[in-house]
């Protein structure tokens, strides 16, 4: 798959929009913009901070100051992954954006492999997903411990859902705009690992085209993971219910 990193490379899909929720990024978060600013220069980035106690939210209103392709949501507190990205999306269908996509802002997404996911929208999909666990994929600087982990979440969901879809828990995504218009987003109240489970399997639901690319996830150098056993029980308890749910015929 060819990937494209000149200026105007995908103005065909639209105006597109990167958002990176914030929660004590202050080390990560000047890399991150600026990396996403090189790999697509005709990209915007919507950082969505929620009110970081370490000032990356006042560290991102410096970096927009200086870019008009930079813009700074500030939510009240810390609400969770799902929530700032239902009102990153709600912020960039508002304000004409056409592709919305999810990126950590620890790098562990790396931007550089923008382009791949973008190029699956222009080769005709609704949703692409950036994955670690199809062929070409990988993680770096990982314990096994944590592969599993995550290799495990992802099959027990696929399995529960019935979703043909390797690596369903991964938050690197590019949605077309129409494609969240049409997946009930204000009745989505799950947060975390669980959230993109959700998104991704409403998708399939509904029939849209979803395709996964994949991508190399690389640990983060900077700051804490806000991966948490609460996180990990709320996905198992909802995926669990979702799938007997479905199975009975009752809506999700």
């Amino acid at each position: 798959m060819s990937e494209n990193t000149t200026a105007e490379g995908f103005a065909d899909l639209g105006k597109i929009l990167v958002i990176i929720p914030t929660y004590n990024e202050i080390d990560n978060i000047e890399r991150i913009t600026s990396r996403v600013r090189a790999a697509v220069p005709e990209a915007h980035i919507l950082v969505a901070d929620d009110n970081s106690p370490d000032g990356t939210g006042r560290r991102a209103d410096e970096l927009a100051a200086a870019d008009p392709h930079l813009q700074v949501m500030h939510r009240k507190g810390k609400e969770g992954l799902g929530a700032a990205y239902l009102a990153g999306f709600h912020w960039g269908i508002d304000n004409g954006y056409d592709v919305l996509v999810e990126m950590d802002a620890d790098g562990s997404h790396q931007p550089e492999e923008l382009p791949r996911l973008l190029q699956g929208l222009r080769s005709g999909a609704d949703l692409v997903l950036g994955s670690r666990w199809i062929t070409g994929g990988k993680v770096v600087n990982w314990p096994k411990s944590r592969e599993f982990l995550s290799r495990g979440g992802s099959l027990y969901s696929r399995t529960m859902l019935r979703v043909p879809i390797r690596d369903v828990t991964g938050g690197y995504r590019a949605f077309r705009k129409e494609t969240l218009l049409g997946l009930g987003m204000d009745q989505v109240a799950s947060q975390g690992y669980c959230f993109q489970v959700d998104l991704a399997w409403r998708a399939v639901k509904a029939g849209y085209t979803v395709v996964e690319v994949p991508i190399t996830f690389v640990e983060r150098e900077f700051g804490a993971s806000k991966m948490s056993r609460a996180i990990v029980g709320e996905a198992l308890m909802r995926v669990t219910s979702w799938g007997v749910a479905d199975r009975l015929g009752r809506r999700h």
